[in-house]
């Protein structure tokens, strides 16, 4: 079955490849295909789910590849990895859909590189193997910087897609070392043969900053943030929602499977370091997002502050926290797409502009994306019953009974992000209409599901979360530290 789920997204862009782009019946042919592949495989990974065992810890839907010398592939998923394939087959069709209408140049090029997207992504959360992760966590830069380049806005792109290349690529070099050290000590890269390794706490150590300095890059965590902006703000609205809702979650994926599972040593020791560096990362975020003036920025800089906050869940070393992390991860998987695509993509389409202060006056012409783009502005600030309410609130009481005070600290986000939230709707939706603004149009139907899709998870999962915490529990619990 995974084997499938890697294969589908593949059999889609051969299809795609030989089609001509020199007709308009040929890109409508082209854009189906697409469209069909990613539904056709995120239907199949409900079946995974509708299937998985979450009474046990081992891998399942195991898959193995080895019939070449150099080439051994082997593939499963776990109670951890099962909900990032999960969002990551969800937010593909929902990526493709985005820019629909408005990408008519180099199509082929912008359709094969989001289906490719989706297996190397699927193929980085499925990997039994540490090699594998890492180079199916590091195949994903060269496609999205090309995507930046051909597709994205402005001539800042080149910067920014270089930025994103460059500081991503120098963060996991560390990590290649890390692994080449414990092949050279263990003789293999295989997670489960690892982990049944002693590994001393000098060792670990050093392996722990290796694999955290490329982590703490993807994530974004402080100082390394600056190309997450810059990268939203220049890519164009699918590889946006790419980028926030699931690359970013390779680094939270990287935290459970090799930090807190293969060196929990190390984590335990190191985790004073990471919980200051979590809180610097939210309270300064916090506070850059409020004076952005670019909108698609200001998302970006808000997804760093919760991105902070999964970071403190995850390195709580208790189930609630943990899980309130992993929570927390999938509606940010959710959210920050959502508002992407109204900021970046309904607006944006309809003024040519980012900029808030050329911008107001909307819920005039726009009632009904006003409403949804209010839904989600709450979604993000953590309102009850929404998935970010849950996620933020376990996390938080996860690091309380660790240290009550990096709670506290880490709790100000949330007052934070209601903040520059409510204050970017405001200044968008109310007011008189700006001058330099025509009369607008209403979102279309495209935009209303686009929107609705996102909602009825993020709002479903906030009043029935068991139907995730179930599946986790056993996994999660094989993960604390029992010192």
């Amino acid at each position: 079955m995974i084997t499938l789920l890697l294969l589908i997204p593949i059999i889609g862009s051969l299809m795609i490849l030989p089609m001509s782009e020199n007709n308009l019946h040929s890109k409508i042919q082209m854009k189906k295909i697409a469209l069909t592949t990613s539904l056709i495989n995120l239907f199949l990974s409900l079946l995974i789910w509708f299937q998985f065992d979450s009474n046990t810890t081992q891998f399942q839907f195991v898959s193995e590849f080895n019939q070449l010398n150099f080439c051994h592939l082997n593939f499963g998923i776990d109670g951890i990895s099962l909900y990032f394939v999960l969002l990551t087959t969800f937010v593909t069709p929902i990526a493709l859909l985005s820019n629909y209408t408005n990408i008519t140049k180099d199509l082929k090029f912008f359709l094969i590189s989001f289906l490719l997207l989706e297996t190397l992504q699927i193929a980085a959360f499925v990997s039994l193997d540490l090699l594998l992760f890492y180079i199916f966590f590091e195949s994903v830069l060269p496609i999205l910087f090309i995507v930046i380049v051909i597709f994205g806005h402005g001539k800042d792109r080149f910067r920014s897609a270089f930025l994103f290349f460059l500081y991503t690529l120098a963060g996991s070099l560390p990590m290649l070392l890390a692994i080449l050290v414990i092949y050279n000590y263990i003789g293999s890269t295989d997670f489960q043969l690892i982990s049944l390794y002693e590994i001393s706490l000098d060792s670990q150590k050093f392996l722990w900053l290796a694999f955290f300095i490329a982590f703490a890059v993807k994530t974004p965590l402080y100082p390394f943030i600056i190309w997450l902006p810059k990268a939203h703000a220049d890519s164009p609205l699918a590889g946006s929602i790419i980028l926030a809702a699931t690359i970013l979650k390779l680094a939270t994926y990287g935290y459970l499977r090799v930090l807190i599972n293969i060196l929990p040593d190390a984590t335990n020791y190191f985790n004073p370091l990471i919980q200051t560096i979590a809180i610097i990362a939210i309270i300064y975020a916090s506070f850059s997002t409020i004076i952005q003036q670019d909108t698609k920025r200001l998302i970006a800089y808000s997804s760093i502050a919760h991105m902070g906050v999964v970071v403190l869940g995850l390195f709580s070393n208790n189930i609630q926290g943990i899980e309130g992390a992993i929570l927390l991860a999938i509606a940010h998987g959710f959210v920050s797409p959502a508002l992407f695509i109204c900021v970046g993509g309904i607006i944006y389409d309809r003024t040519g502009k980012r900029i808030v202060n050329y911008i107001r006056g909307l819920a005039t012409y726009m009632p009904v994306f006003t409403i949804l783009f209010f839904i989600f502005t709450l979604c993000n600030t953590g309102i009850p019953l929404s998935l970010n309410f849950l996620g933020e609130q376990l996390s938080l009481i996860g690091i309380w009974q660790q240290n009550p005070i990096i709670a506290i600290l880490g709790a100000t986000g949330i007052v934070l992000s209601a903040c520059y939230s409510l204050f970017l709707f405001n200044r968008l939706s109310y007011g008189n209409l700006s001058p330099s603004l025509p009369p607008l149009k209403d979102i279309n139907r495209r935009e209303y599901y686009l929107l609705i899709s996102l909602l009825i998870p993020t709002v479903a999962f906030g009043i029935l979360p068991n139907v995730i915490l179930n599946t986790l529990h056993t996994s999660v619990s094989a993960l604390l530290y029992i010192s």
